[in-house]
């Protein structure tokens, strides 16, 4: 069994006191879950702390969960802390914020497979400090040179005329979905035009954890469930074997603080150190991927693996309130943070007369109300106009134009809900990582990868410990539509990664993962900053809606529901409560410049959502 696990939650402890040795059994305290979790979640048994209230902090705002944190030299913040520790680790020896951007990402493959891996995309854009400028990596996967619209057609798929937008018509998981993996391309490709360490050096700390293991954390073992991908014996859809036999302790999922091992991934992972992507693009990697995909119903080929480039691009450009803001340009959806945040900046003055966004403050109903429509109306560009740009025209410099946000004021009543035009498949949680780094020559990394689906296509490449993506699941099986599939082309993205720029320095960047709130996520988390005055672990920390354009739903954080929730059901949104399940990770790092009280020196700030189990780790 590759996934080996042993319980460390259970058996005899010490505890030590002084010098006194006390003898402590599971039996001895029945209100500990067995797994070391809280489990305040199970509808019996919880312990009985689950019945408490959290504590104050003793200065600031009292509901932030923990302080921001400062560095000089380097700092990392990201989605699971050990990762954080691997990126730290690198920046202390001497590498730099791009060199520990790959350290974090390859550990993050092993500690939080379900969400980001080698058979996944990659997006990123660095601020190279050498030049002043930012550059913006897409190492996201190309459609099989089998995929085609008639062959879905062939099997059974179709396009869905309630739903025009991106996802219609495609299945989720298995082969069909699966497009040609970016991400280990975009490792070596920053690595070899931004880095100072190879392969040999920055995927040693997830080599250790892949052959030694580590003990699963608390919500990636929530989010630890393989989906059903293939069809078993009777025809009925179960989990891929492979996938099992790798993902699995036991024939189950692993618990929060089991020892989990991955030798295949470590296998896959040295491989790279002696032969570069080359192994996965066209040496043994490579041929295991075809043979999966093949055995599976799939087109992929040798020659589409061995074909595959990732491209560098220009970041979409925009302005808000003098800070200028970077997101990636199509086929993600990023840009729509940007036309989110125009339409706010044009149309609040005009929705309400003499407020801000600052004065209505996030108390207020309608402050909340302004932030959904405008994105209703910004969702709504992108799944009518985001696509491959390399075979659609995407209308960027028209939907980012200041007068074109201008013009979209008028259709939201500053009273009432509005419908949510357009239609696409909705992310829910979101299965993706995000990073941030900065070093100390100044060079930035605002970085996201993604499996997409949980566990992606739930398709394990046997022998390399790794899952096959399902990006593909977003093209559309319209052919009028500009995300149709087409062979080599790239789907509708929703990774998301940004930088903010102020007076012409870098100032912050700006990553949240979590499917489709990736872009309303931005959004919010830059008002929170920008208007608001947040520090940025406050702006993590501050409660989120998470809008569906499909359905027209709106989901509150339940703090924010008990705040606002009634007044916006008043105004017609049809709003649910939830939890942070769906409201995303937020990872960031912020640049104070030297001044007379920083003695003349850069100093970093960082904050890591405590909706994940990361964290920010500076030097």
């Amino acid at each position: 069994m590759h996934a080996r696990g042993s319980n460390i939650g259970t058996g005899i402890g010490r505890l030590i006191s002084g010098t006194a040795w006390l003898l402590v059994t599971a039996a001895a305290s029945p209100a500990v879950a067995a797994d070391g979790s809280a489990a305040c979640g199970q509808p019996s048994g919880a312990p009985a702390f689950c019945r408490g209230v959290r504590g104050d902090r003793a200065q600031g705002w009292l509901a932030q969960s923990r302080s921001e944190v400062l560095a000089q030299h380097g700092i990392i913040a990201t989605s699971q802390p050990l990762a954080a520790q691997a990126g730290l680790r690198v920046l202390a020896q001497g590498g730099n914020a791009i060199d520990a951007a790959v350290a974090a990402a390859a550990v993050l493959n092993v500690v939080e497979p379900m969400m980001t891996g080698m058979g996944g995309d990659l997006f990123a854009i660095v601020y190279s400090a050498k030049d002043h400028k930012l550059h913006a990596l897409n190492a996201s996967g190309m459609a099989p040179s089998g995929a085609t619209i008639e062959r879905l057609h062939s099997l059974g798929y179709d396009a869905d005329p309630r739903n025009p937008g991106p996802g219609s018509g495609m299945p989720e998981y298995g082969i069909l979905p699966v497009t040609v993996p970016g991400a280990v391309w975009g490792w070596q490709e920053l690595l070899k035009r931004f880095g100072t360490r190879t392969f040999k050096e920055v995927l040693k700390p997830a080599i250790e954890y892949a052959e030694g293991g580590f003990p699963v954390s608390e919500r990636i073992a929530s989010d630890w469930e393989l989906p059903e991908a293939v069809k078993g014996a009777d025809g009925r859809a179960v989990p891929d074997p492979d996938s099992v036999h790798a993902w699995y302790v036991d024939g189950r999922p692993p618990r929060a603080g089991e020892i989990f091992r991955n030798p295949d991934l470590a296998r896959a992972f040295r491989l790279l150190q002696r032969q570069g992507r080359n192994a996965f693009y066209r040496g043994e990697i490579a041929r295991a991927i075809v043979a999966k995909s093949t055995a599976s119903g799939g087109t992929m080929t040798l020659e589409d693996l061995a074909a595959y480039r990732g491209e560098w691009a220009e970041p979409a450009a925009s302005r808000y309130h003098g800070y200028d803001v970077y997101e990636l340009p199509p086929p993600s959806q990023d840009w729509g943070a940007q036309e989110m945040l125009n339409i706010l900046e044009a149309c609040v003055p005009r929705w309400a007369p003499g407020q801000t966004l600052a004065s209505l403050g996030p108390d207020s109903p309608a402050y909340w109300h302004f932030l959904v429509e405008a994105k209703k109306l910004a969702y709504a560009d992108l799944f009518a106009y985001n696509g491959d740009p390399n075979f659609v025209s995407v209308p960027l410099a028209k939907l980012l134009s200041p007068a074109y946000a201008a013009s979209l004021c008028g259709r939201v009543d500053p009273k009432h809900a509005g419908p949510a035009p357009g239609a696409g498949r909705s992310g829910g949680k979101g299965d993706t990582i995000v990073i941030a780094v900065a070093d100390h020559d100044g060079n930035m990394v605002s970085w996201v990868s993604s499996n997409y689906e949980h566990f992606g296509s739930g398709l394990t490449v046997p022998g390399y410990g790794f899952i096959l993506h399902d990006r593909g699941a977003l093209f559309s099986l319209d052919p009028k539509s500009p995300n149709a599939l087409a062979p080599h082309k790239r789907p509708f993205n929703t990774l998301s990664a940004g930088f903010v720029m102020h007076e012409g320095a870098p100032f912050m960047t700006i990553t949240l993962m979590g499917g489709d709130m990736q872009a309303q996520g931005h959004a919010q988390a830059l008002v929170n900053v920008i208007d608001l005055g947040a520090n940025v672990q406050a702006a993590s920390d501050l409660a989120r809606f998470h809008h569906f354009q499909v359905g027209n739903v709106l989901t509150l954080e339940s703090p924010l529901y008990a705040l606002v929730g009634q007044a916006l059901a008043a105004m017609g949104h049809d709003v649910r409560s939830t939890d942070g399940n769906s409201m995303g990770g937020f990872q960031s790092v912020m640049v104070e410049p030297g001044s007379a009280a920083t003695r003349g020196r850069r100093v970093y700030r960082a904050g890591s959502d405590h909706r994940k189990d990361g964290g920010a780790a500076g030097w």
